[in-house]
C-alpha cells in the first residue's frame, strides 16, 4: 500500500487545543486527571490523543483527525479518544507504517501534570503498540501568557516518527 520508492521514515506534527468547561471529566493521554473542569469537545476532549492522532495521520499523509472522525458524526460524540488512537494505528498498519517514537508537549497552566505523565506514557505506549521508551510526554506552562496561561484551556503539540513495516 505504500508507494514504491517512498521514504522509509516519515515525521508528522499535530496540534490540538480545547477550552475548559464545567461538568466534564478531564482526560489527558487516556488518564483521568483530577480537576474542577474538563475540556469542551464533541468527544471526550483528550487534547493529548487528538494531537497525537494528527501527528500520526500527518506523517502517513492520511489527512487529519477531523477527516477520519468528524465532529458532525454522532458516532464520535463523547467517544473515548483512546478508541480513535487505536483506529489510527490500524489504519497506519494497513498503509505499511508503524510507530518509531512520539514526543508530546502539553501546554497547561493548570492542573499540574507531572504526577500523571508516567501513566500517560504507559497507556499511550499500549495503544500505539510500542514500548514506553518510545513515548515521551512532557508538560509546560506559558508563565501566565495566552489562553493556557489564563487557565482557559489546554493545548498540546505532538510529533510522531513512523517507519515502514
Amino acid at each position: 500500500m505504500m508507494p514504491s520508492g517512498a521514504l522509509q521514515l516519515r515525521i508528522g506534527h499535530g496540534y490540538d487545543a480545547h477550552k475548559f468547561t464545567a461538568g466534564r471529566p478531564l482526560v489527558l493521554g487516556g488518564v483521568p486527571v483530577p480537576h474542577d473542569q474538563g475540556l469542551a469537545a464533541h468527544s471526550d476532549g483528550d487534547v493529548v490523543i487528538h494531537a497525537l492522532c494528527d501527528a500520526l495521520l500527518g506523517a502517513a499523509a492520511l489527512g487529519d483527525i477531523g477527516r477520519h472522525f468528524p465532529d458532525s458524526s454522532q458516532d464520535y460524540e463523547n467517544i473515548d479518544s483512546r478508541l480513535l488512537l487505536r483506529r489510527v494505528i490500524i489504519l497506519l498498519e494497513e498503509y505499511g507504517w508503524r510507530v518509531a517514537n512520539v514526543d508530546v508537549t502539553v501546554v497547561a497552566q493548570v492542573p499540574k501534570l507531572a504526577a500523571h505523565i508516567p501513566n500517560m506514557r504507559k497507556i499511550l505506549a499500549a495503544d500505539l503498540q510500542v514500548d514506553a521508551t518510545q513515548v515521551n510526554v512532557k508538560a509546560t506552562t506559558t508563565e501566565g501568557m495566552g489562553f493556557t496561561g489564563r487557565a482557559e484551556g489546554i493545548a498540546t503539540h505532538a510529533v510522531a516518527l513512523l517507519m515502514a513495516t
